[in-house]
């Protein structure tokens, strides 16, 4: 005890002794280490991985491999550089005719990469089979369309305007069998809710593919239409027949219908109802006594009719 409390004591209260001790287990290492380094050794190691082929013309449709591991036997050095990344090149694989080859199996690499690992013996390819799958690249124009807007549009509003698009499509590439598969037209999907003006937007062109496997050029397009706030107007219209047969025998005897209409706010100012009509064409009654519903002719553009009455014919 008296001896390692000597020590412990010589220590503890000189700081200079523990520098020289750090110093030398730090100068230790290090020839350790150096040492290490000069041996050989036989390691399982992991090495990127590229795949040599015709890149304008294919287009892989899974992510290709990135890594093959390999048991390997080399200096030390060597292998420190390998496993760390240091300037270590992919390990390249030529495919002569990318759209034939599905599978490779590891061990039939092994040739194949000792020409390109210098200074380290490849032992196994322990990588066992890697599965590819490309496809010849082609393009095609893919007209655009829009989904129904009613939900994006405030309530007691309207669409007053054809929806533009511009431009109206786009060009697909991308593998062979995805490109041809898509059906037109590639619907866009507006994302805002609650519109009530003029609505001016890009909206991005939404595919289920992954970027790497489908380009879009271009890859958004601007998205316009025409919003207004609807008018209620409750009123009675005079009603108009047309195509009477001779065999009708009675007509509802009212000339008026009570109708209630949704009219654009910029229409309002100029609305005449005297111009609009309710019209009943009997062309195709072939008899009876039915209920028809007469159809509302003279509204302002982007008009509805929210209610108007039936009336009965009888043979």
């Amino acid at each position: 005890m008296g001896v390692l409390n000597t020590i412990f004591n010589i220590l503890r209260f000189n700081r200079r002794n523990w520098k020289a001790v750090m110093l030398c287990i730090f100068t230790a290492t290090v020839f350790w280490f150096f040492n290490a380094l000069n041996k050989t050794y036989t390691t399982n190691i992991n090495f990127p991985l590229a795949f040599d082929y015709d890149e304008a013309n294919f287009i892989p449709v899974d992510g290709l491999p990135k890594s093959v591991r390999l048991n390997v036997t080399g200096n030390g050095w060597e292998l420190f550089k390998r496993s760390t990344g240091v300037k270590t090149n992919p390990l390249q694989i030529p495919l002569d005719r990318p759209g034939e080859v599905k599978k490779i199996v590891g061990s039939g690499l092994k040739f194949s990469f000792t020409n390109q690992l210098n200074g380290l013996e490849i032992n196994h390819v322990l990588s066992d089979t890697f599965y590819l799958d490309l496809e010849p690249k082609i393009g095609r124009w893919v007209k655009l369309g829009l989904d129904s807007i009613k939900y994006n549009i405030k309530a007691g509003y309207n669409l007053t305007s054809e929806v533009a698009i511009m431009p109206d499509s786009t060009y697909v590439e991308g593998p062979q069998r995805i490109v041809e598969k898509i059906k037109e037209p590639v619907m866009l999907s507006i994302p805002e809710r609650n519109i009530d003006e003029h609505y001016v937007q890009n909206i991005a062109i939404e595919l289920p593919f992954e970027e790497h496997i489908i380009s879009l050029k271009p890859p958004s397009v601007s998205v316009m239409f025409n919003v207004e706030e609807m008018i209620r107007v409750q009123d009675s219209i005079r009603l108009e027949i047309e195509n009477i047969p001779p065999t009708v025998s009675e007509v509802m005897n009212s000339r008026k219908l009570p109708v209630i209409l949704s009219i654009p706010e910029s229409f309002m100012e100029n609305l005449r109802m005297d111009s609009v009509r309710a019209v009943l064409d009997l062309k195709d009654f072939t008899g009876g006594t039915a209920k028809i519903l007469p159809y509302v002719d003279g509204l302002p553009p982007y008009s509805d009719v929210i209610k108007i009455d039936s009336v009965i014919v009888r043979l």
